[in-house]
């Protein structure tokens, strides 16, 4: 059988216990932990298991093929993740490999609209099941272990605040992929500033404009269902959480551009994205299938490489280790506890493909090459202090007190 062989001479780490599509029992690794037995239901994925695992592997969990009947599916995965650098001993492994590392995900307006309500036009009740309070869809900041996710989320908006030089009055800001609001909302209400936001997503675009206006803020806080090509003008900050992951790599060149465009002469930009911290790849082949089409994560090389063709300057760069980790094991655990209330949104299937996207995510960040930058861009090297003290400065400055709640998306 092909994937058992497969597995013999890749699981040298933790310990695999596989019942094959037959009912034989094969067992793989060094008998440390963590320790995982996977039962497969099917003959034929003792082949097709083989072919394409980064695939074909969640397909089978998804679609209940592939159950795990000790340890868990994050124990799988960890194990997978540890004995990766032996997939490319196999051929095909490496061929493939090689291959898919070349592609470049091209992006259009029309299909971007496609790709996002693909995700983020998904039921309200379902992010309302595993977010934070303000509802908050990328990378928190855990300034202590203690930190809950509401917590951990309101410290991301203080942090990349930090980073915009916000003290001059009257500020002119563009949120680039502002989701349901609320990092706008933060912005406006935190600063006075002037807060424009473009979002592709209609769902999120309802509500944002709907918090906007019950928080009086309409006048000078508003959001727009636009992709951020279309969008005109100059502005003192541009800033952009989560987006830059869906705008495809043949597209990078582009999107360094615009920013320029629309970045006043003394602007300053910052940029949150996941990334590589090694070498160029594509996006894990499962969650481009069933969770984000169209979406590519950039390394370091590219995005400096492109940001330089277009005349901006790198101001700034702080890597967010293991903080989305958290973020997605906070995810996970509201996900799986409200498990009965995502199946009767959806189904079991839903909630076995979601289940293994939020598992594979997280631990692509805790034994994988994944990680979170945040890039601060700017025209002239002269806008930005001489050194960081700044940021520390103002988020000291603005760190919450009793009177000041956490925001709720009502």
């Amino acid at each position: 059988m092909l994937f058992p062989a497969v597995l013999k001479s890749i699981v040298r780490t933790g310990s695999l216990r596989l019942i094959d599509g037959a009912g034989r029992i094969n067992e793989y690794g060094n008998g440390t932990p963590p320790y995982c037995t996977v039962r497969l239901s099917a003959r034929h994925l003792d082949y097709t298991l083989a072919l394409n695992p980064e695939l074909s592997i969640g397909e089978a969990y998804m679609d209940g093929l592939l159950t795990v009947e000790e340890g868990t599916l994050f124990d799988l995965l960890e194990i997978a993740a540890r004995n990766y650098s032996n997939f490319e001993q196999v051929a095909w492994f490496s061929l493939l490999s090689r291959t898919t590392r070349r592609l470049k995900q091209h992006n259009p307006i029309g299909r971007a609209r496609h790709n996002v309500a693909h995700h983020y036009d998904l039921s309200d009740q379902l992010y309302d099941l595993f977010l934070d309070k303000d509802r908050q869809y990328s990378c928190a900041y855990f300034t202590s272990k203690d930190d809950n996710l509401d917590t951990a989320q309101e410290n991301k908006k203080r942090h990349i605040a930090a980073k915009l030089l916000l003290e001059r009055p009257r500020l002119k800001i563009l949120d680039l992929g502002s989701g349901w609001g609320g990092l706008g909302l933060y912005l406006a209400e935190e600063t006075g500033a002037d807060v424009t936001g473009v979002t592709l997503s209609v769902k999120q675009h309802q509500v944002a404009e709907a918090r906007a206006a019950a928080a009086g803020l309409a006048d000078r806080l508003r959001f727009h269902l636009r992709d951020y090509r279309e969008e005109s003008g100059q502005y003192d900050r541009v800033v952009s959480v989560g987006m830059f992951e869906h705008v495809g790599k043949k597209n990078y060149d582009e999107f360094f551009a615009k920013l320029g465009e629309l970045l006043a002469t003394d602007g300053v930009a910052l940029l949150h994205s996941i990334g590589y911290a090694d070498a160029p790849a594509p996006i894990n082949p499962f969650i481009r299938k069933y969770i984000f089409p169209g979406a590519d994560l950039p390394s370091l090389s590219e995005v400096f490489a492109a940001a330089d063709r277009s005349g901006l300057i790198v101001t700034d760069v702080e890597i967010l280790r293991l903080h989305y980790a958290e973020t997605l094991r906070h995810w996970r655990e509201r996900f799986i506890a409200n498990w009965p209330r995502v199946a009767a949104l959806y189904d079991e299937r839903f909630c076995r493909m979601w289940e293994f996207y939020l598992v594979l995510c997280e631990i692509g960040f805790r034994f994988r090459s994944m990680m979170v930058f945040q890039m601060q861009l700017a025209k002239r090297a002269d806008t930005i202090p001489l050194t960081r003290d700044y940021m520390v400065n103002w988020e000291r400055a603005n760190a919450p007190t009793a009177h000041r709640r956490i925001r709720t998306v009502e």
